[in-house]
């Protein structure tokens, strides 16, 4: 019987060793942890382990630009992006990331590959949405999308890439973009203030319905 509390004690030290696994980890506050274990273990609720997202709440982030998830992860924890869905989850979320945490999990999602979900869509909205991304609107002054986002909408740098994101995600962000101060700093305020509600649903149906 001397012997139970010795054999309970190991099984516990076994047990917490478990539960504190680096590589198991939902500890956002250690900085320990890898980017990589925080995109599988925490990040996927949301974004997929792949970062493929099925709810047009969360961007889909496989395949997105290195450069652009740095900057956004650290506007987040800096509270400086402050568009209301994204600072209801992101604020928190990276409050303790690392700069080397932040550095991998942009190295993460931007090298997963990027699914095709394609919907239905009405033909003569994705041409409208096509015109709009290669060429812009000329009448309302907006420049084309491929300016800056690359003429298969892989982004560069700095600029997202937008193809197969959700329609619903690119829509409520243009409306951000458009309408609040949510994210400063960025020329797509400029870009997005003559848009119609029209323009704004062709190109993001385009934009999730992308052409390989």
């Amino acid at each position: 019987m001397r012997c139970l509390p010795l054999i309970l004690a190991a099984l516990f030290g076994v047990a917490a060793a478990g539960c504190t696994s680096l590589d198991r980890s939902r500890d956002l506050g250690n900085p320990a942890v890898p980017g990589p274990v925080l995109a599988q273990q925490v990040c996927s609720l949301c974004h997929g382990v792949d970062g493929n997202s099925v709810s047009p709440a969360f961007p889909r982030l496989a395949g997105q630009q290195a450069t652009y998830l740095k900057n956004q992860l650290t506007s987040f924890r800096s509270h400086h992006r402050a568009d209301p869905a994204g600072s209801e989850y992101m604020w928190g979320l990276s409050h303790h990331l690392t700069d080397r945490q932040i550095d991998a999990l942009a190295d993460y999602y931007s090298k997963q590959v990027p699914r095709d979900y394609r919907r239905s869509a009405d033909p003569q909205m994705l041409a409208d949405g096509k015109a709009i991304f290669e060429q812009g609107v000329p009448a309302q002054d907006v420049i084309a999308c491929s300016a800056c986002h690359g003429p298969n909408g892989q982004g560069i740098e700095a600029f997202p890439r937008l193809a197969h994101q959700h329609a619903d995600y690119l829509v409520k962000q243009l409306n951000i973009f458009q309408y609040t101060q949510g994210r400063p700093g960025t020329p797509m305020t400029a870009v997005s203030h003559p848009l119609t509600g029209s323009n704004k649903e062709a190109v993001a149906t385009f934009l999730e319905a992308f052409p390989d």
